[in-house]
């Protein structure tokens, strides 16, 4: 039950800091909290689904957090097999939330928009790799490291 607990946590913190970030960033920008999620939905759904109503604004939500589990679990299985991440949470969040730029933005965004991905603007990279690494990753390594040294010396 303490597992659930941690990976809820941080799928929940995680996901909301990441969707604060890009509220933000995109808000700057003049784009609206409902049109990030619409465009987070139209990812695997299609692009259609930029021009949706409220239902593709939750499905857009849906996606992020079901992306974010993703995230969260793999990092927990990690974990389990190299008790030594939990170690240095501040580290292993930036290195984790490295890796999940590279593979978000070099590998499915890519694949999926390969006209405007990957990045290669310096202020774009800057923005991402601050919601990867700060808003996502280091959150998410705490939380784990917490609630699993929790869980193993009780």
């Amino acid at each position: 039950m303490r597992e659930l607990r941690t990976f809820a946590l941080a799928v929940l913190t995680a996901g909301i800091l990441d969707l604060i970030s890009a509220f933000v960033f995109a808000g700057l920008k003049g784009i609206d909290p409902f049109a990030v999620m619409r465009g987070v939905a139209s990812g695997p759904f299609g692009d259609r689904l930029t021009e949706g109503g409220f239902p593709a604004v939750l499905l857009g939500f849906c996606v992020h957090f079901a992306l974010m589990s993703n995230f969260v679990a793999v990092f927990m299985v990690a974990t389990k097999q190299f008790p030594a991440l939990l170690r240095q949470p501040v580290v292993t969040g930036l290195l984790y939330g490295t890796l999940l730029y590279l593979v978000m933005y070099w590998g499915v965004l890519a694949i999926r928009y390969p006209t405007i991905f990957p990045q290669t603007d310096p202020v774009k990279i800057a923005k991402a790799m601050f919601s990867h690494l700060i808003c996502v990753g280091v959150p998410m390594a705490f939380i784990v490291a917490r609630g699993l040294r929790v869980r193993n010396s009780g």
